[in-house]
């Protein structure tokens, strides 16, 4: 199989045989961005990056890692500036806003109950993020490259099939995408072997979990942990996606 800029990330994730290649992807197309928002480039003091992280904000998780990565002056800089703008908005929505139906001085722009306008603004800027709107558009392209490669190259297919599998956050998007992108046909030779490989790889870690217990059994003292030593991050992981045993990303010095 021969490499192209757009088949490298997608060939390092499966070369790295871990439990699900989604999401060696997802972790690396994480760790660039935040390089990226926060790193020794100084994106940061590029005015069209802050003019849409000012725009979007970020998330609470992302916001979090943000933290951890540790670059202080950098978060400073993006939260001054996006707090201005939201500061703004914050308070026109306000002055257009009163707390019951058609009274006070202010006409409420909606309905009081689930339709509160202030209420539907503060949730559009909770669920507004920078890095996630970054990583999806990234994400699909993976997406993309991977049901094209598994379509028309044998060799990526075999190296799949002979893979840990996905985990079951990821094999959802991954069922889900190649039902709307392929066609009949390729959708008949495409789910049927992934659907083996899932149901091999979930009763392995179900294998490698139950063994983890049995070794707490005195009996099973000096028995071999085989590979149940790492089976609860690689379970969690399966089932969920991500990498709980993963230290915060930092800033590289």
């Amino acid at each position: 199989m021969k490499e192209k800029l757009y088949t490298i990330p997608l060939n390092d994730a499966v070369m790295a045989n871990d439990e699900c290649p989604f999401c060696f992807i997802e972790r690396k197309l994480e760790q660039d961005l935040m390089d990226f928002v926060l790193g020794n480039s100084a994106s940061y003091m590029e005015a069209d990056v802050r003019d849409m992280t000012d725009r979007a904000g970020f998330c609470r998780d992302h916001s979090r890692k943000m933290f951890e990565y540790g670059n202080t002056l950098g978060n400073a800089w993006i939260l001054k500036t996006h707090l201005m703008r939201l500061n703004k908005e914050m308070k026109q929505e306000m002055k257009h806003y009163s707390g019951h139906a058609g009274g006070g001085l202010f006409k409420s722009r909606t309905a009081s109950g689930k339709n509160n306008s202030l209420s539907t603004w503060i949730q559009s800027k909770q669920d507004s993020c920078y890095i996630c709107n970054q990583f999806q558009e990234m994400y699909q392209r993976s997406m993309d490259s991977f049901l094209n490669l598994y379509v028309k190259d044998s060799e990526f297919r075999e190296k799949i099939l002979a893979s840990k599998g996905f985990c079951l956050y990821h094999f959802s998007d991954l069922c889900e995408y190649a039902q709307s992108h392929l066609s009949d046909r390729e959708r008949s030779g495409f789910f049927p072997p992934l659907f083996d490989l899932m149901s091999k790889n979930m009763d392995r870690i179900f294998e490698d979990v139950s063994w983890l217990v049995e070794k707490f059994d005195y009996r099973n003292a000096d028995a071999d942990w085989k590979n149940s030593r790492d089976a609860i991050q690689r379970a969690m992981q399966k089932l969920k996606g991500g990498y709980p045993a993963d230290p915060p990303y930092k800033m590289k010095k």
